[in-house]
């Protein structure tokens, strides 16, 4: 499935920055075809247009990268709505319409795993079936013809570690990345650079951080990781206003929900969306601080994806609609406009 010109993950990042957009969990509950709570993602069968069409938006707006939407596609959330039968289906289905996308815009195609809410570092015994389930999808995505897996959300250092043995035992390219909660590491409770060196020591082609933390809460973590390892980074925020006290999107509270809801997360966080050039912002940082595999995570749109890209000098096909104000009947400043709209400029 490597693009025209064999462009592998590793020739991309070695010739400049890789984007990734996800977020497809999110955007697609806000527009109706995912149910909040499970998270299966049963669109894959149900609507697969939609998820098609997603794919589609997310290249126009610059990403690299195909993610098939195999995230919480696994056996352990299956068997939470009694839909174990679908597994294979919803995987093979999924890399299909992700690997469509794929060969006729020249990304390249990643397969995902994800947490699977099975590991218990108290019961060895979690270890097998882990690794049985992160097997069945790898497998799936190795037959799919994918150029990398990416295995992502992993609060705990050693679930990613044994995801990250899967993939390279299948020979393939690996983005591997965590996602760190209130206490600041791994559940493990150890750093997070020393969680992301044991990943790139191991093999993982991309360590890093996604999910879960926006970007002013991820930003000094990634200062951390960036000099303690020698993989390419990684860091894929959600877009929302997460803040020292209230660091991750789980933690925010909206004190006009008081007595409504308990807490914003996962279906009241418009208030803290954050807007296209804090996005931008956030990628220049990144990029600073030597990041090289760049995306927006839950809750991304398109218009996300585009700023990420023009921040780091594109033009994406999405860019020729990028926002003219020049143009505005009664902010701008094109000699063409009325001037007795102009005058109400200050009064808006």
């Amino acid at each position: 499935m490597t693009a025209p010109g064999g462009n592998g993950l590793l020739e991309r990042l070695a010739a400049g920055p890789v984007i990734c957009a996800e977020g497809y969990l999110f955007e697609l509950e806000r527009r109706g075809y995912v149910q909040a709570g499970a998270f299966v993602p049963e669109v894959v069968l149900q609507h697969p247009e939609e998820v098609t069409q997603l794919h589609r938006e997310f290249v126009h707006a610059g990403s690299d990268v195909v993610e098939a939407f195999t995230y919480y596609g696994h056996r352990e959330k299956l068997r939470t709505i009694g839909k174990e039968d679908i597994l294979e289906e919803l995987n093979r289905t999924a890399l299909s319409l992700a690997g469509e996308v794929a060969r006729t815009s020249g990304t390249l195609l990643a397969g995902n795993i994800c947490n699977t809410n099975l590991w218990d570092p108290g019961d060895d015994g979690s270890l097998p079936a882990v690794r049985t389930m992160f097997e069945e999808q790898v497998g799936w995505a190795v037959e799919a013809g994918v150029d990398l897996v990416i295995g992502e959300t992993f609060s705990y250092a050693e679930e990613s570690l044994a995801a990250l043995e899967v993939i390279k035992s299948a020979g393939l390219a690996s983005v591997i990345m965590l996602a760190i909660h209130k206490e600041g590491t791994p559940r493990e409770g150890r750093p997070v650079a020393e969680a992301c060196k044991r990943l790139s020591d191991a093999g993982a082609d991309v360590v890093g951080l996604n999910c879960i933390r926006g970007p002013e809460t991820m930003l000094p973590l990634i200062k951390a990781i960036v000099p303690a390892v020698d993989s390419y980074v990684a860091a894929l925020p959600v877009p929302y206003r997460t803040t020292e006290a209230q660091p991750t999107f789980q933690s925010l509270r909206d004190p006009v929900l008081e007595g409504v809801r308990d807490r914003p997360f996962p279906t009241a966080l418009d208030p803290f969306t954050c807007s296209r050039y804090e996005i931008a912002d956030f990628t220049v940082r990144a990029q600073a601080l030597g990041v090289g595999y760049f995306g927006v995570c839950c809750g991304a749109g398109p218009h996300h994806i585009r700023s990420m890209a023009e921040a780091l000098g594109r033009t994406p096909p999405a860019s020729r609609y990028s926002p003219d104000m020049a143009k505005h009947a009664f902010l701008g400043a094109d000699a063409r406009l009325r001037p007795h709209n102009l005058v109400f400029r200050e009064s808006l």
